[in-house]
């Protein structure tokens, strides 16, 4: 499947067991207009903000705005230097991470050149974390909630599991609904089937909480002690990540118990 016409892909250097390939960075753009939205700028290095500006100038456009997805450090690190580079304000929900007037929100309407980005708020992963339904090309930007490859983690305890479920299931009725077919992730390649990879994450995530009690039905007491079992067949480089979501389903199965 064609990746969406009004959206360009600049991968920033910063692979990693939990980046992927990198962090994805998207350049919008509405056809014929000379200005452009760029989404996640990603680490602090130049040389990736430098690929940034190449390919808004190739366009023969500028960087209107810069919006985050949520404020972690691999997609948010350099806003503040390409907003330097650029001019353009920096719009997220959080507002330690803006920089203008600006923020974002759940429901808001980003209009730039005629460029329409409607705002989806999807905390869970994070409690900023956003997503941008993009419905010209129905296509929706996902920052961590949805990775184009594997599965992403509930960050706890800013993260939670309940809201990161709320999420999954607005995002599939939305997918459901076709108004979108496509997942412009955060990390890893472009998703065809949305809602394909939207019943995954739930069907996934409902395993997971079934792994867990288990392992707590058979004696494990600590979030290392789950991991080590629950994970088992996964790399130990990434159970540190991993010991994050099972803490966030600890406190889900029993907040008393779990802080």
């Amino acid at each position: 499947m064609a990746q969406p016409q009004r959206s360009t892909l600049v991968l920033a250097p910063n692979p990693s067991p939990y980046t992927l390939e990198g962090t994805n960075t998207w350049v919008l753009r509405e056809p014929g207009s000379t200005a452009a939205v760029v989404v996640d700028p990603g680490p602090l290095h130049e040389g990736h903000l430098a690929a940034i500006l190449a390919a808004v100038e190739e366009q023969g456009a500028h960087v209107a705005q810069i919006l985050l997805t949520h404020g972690h450090v691999d997609h948010s690190e350099s806003a503040v230097r390409f907003a330097e580079l650029t001019g353009a304000p920096v719009r997220a929900l959080d507002p330690r991470h803006r920089l203008g007037d600006e923020g974002l929100a759940d429901g808001d309407v980003v209009d730039v050149g005629g460029l329409e980005l409607r705002v989806v708020g999807t905390p869970g992963h994070s409690g900023d974390s956003l997503s941008f339904l993009l419905s010209a090309d129905r296509a929706m930007l996902t920052g961590d909630t949805v990775l184009g490859r594997g599965t992403t983690l509930v960050a706890h305890p800013d993260g939670t599991l309940a809201d990161y479920l709320d999420s999954l299931g607005l995002l599939r009725d939305s997918a459901a609904r076709h108004e979108f077919d496509t997942v412009l992730p955060g990390h890893g390649p472009v998703v065809s089937d949305a809602l394909g990879v939207l019943e995954f994450y739930i069907a996934h995530r409902k395993e997971r909480l079934a792994q867990v009690e288990a392992a707590l039905a058979a004696g494990d007491s600590t979030a290392p002690e789950v991991v080590r079992r629950v994970y088992a067949d996964v790399d130990p480089a990434v159970w540190p990540a991993a010991e994050l979501s099972v803490r966030a389903q600890l406190h889900y199965l029993d907040p008393t118990r779990f802080s």
